[in-house]
């Protein structure tokens, strides 16, 4: 028997296995030359990325960190990258049930399934100028407190909002969607216009 197979057969292999070996943190590369843009196209060195297969890829390792900012992270290599507003854009709504057993799921621009509920909340945000409303989606959390999102399109909300029925959220009455077991407040609940 040789030495190798020796040591393969040795007992105490089995109480005392080797040590993991420590990984080593990826190579900082500073700023990337990509942008996503608002409407979910990505653009390296100013010239659009026309591979989906690509542009997923690149997402599938698009992480953030505790301040916001974004990076491609791959186990050797790290560099932060620009995105305009959220990274991804919600493109596509299925739904199933209703009420409180209604299940939200979304298509990304990336071909991802999320279904909306406790680990992917939806969120509204309003326009500082023009007080419009923006819908985002929860696709995965960051490194801080401020998770990756899609932007969900405007026809996408358009079916939310066909969808929505009134609920109480923290003693207000508002408008909003279903999707495992949580409500998503949309907006406030109209006025009545016929009463006096």
């Amino acid at each position: 028997m040789n030495e190798s197979t020796q040591a393969k057969n040795d007992p105490r292999r089995l109480l005392c296995p080797p040590a993991p070996r420590a990984r080593r943190a990826p190579v900082e590369c500073g700023d990337l030359p990509f942008l996503i843009r608002r409407d979910g196209s990505w653009l390296y060195c100013g010239s659009a990325i026309n591979r989906k297969e690509l542009v997923c890829l690149f997402a599938s390792v698009l992480k953030r960190d505790g301040e916001g900012s974004f990076w491609l992270e791959t186990p050797a290599e790290r560099g932060r990258i620009e995105v305009e507003d959220a990274p991804f854009l919600a493109v596509e709504l299925d739904w199933q049930g209703i009420g409180e057993t209604q299940v939200l799921t979304f298509r990304t621009n990336v071909d991802q399934l999320i279904t909306a509920g406790p680990e992917h909340p939806i969120r509204m945000s309003h326009d500082l100028v023009t007080c419009e409303p923006t819908p985002y989606l929860t696709v995965r959390p960051g490194a801080g407190r401020l998770p990756v999102e899609a932007r969900i399109g405007r026809a996408v909300y358009y079916e939310l909002v066909a969808l929505a029925e009134p609920g109480l959220v923290h003693g207000r009455q508002m408008l909003g969607v279903w999707s495992r077991g949580v409500f998503f407040p949309l907006g406030d609940l109209p006025e009545d216009t016929d009463t006096p």
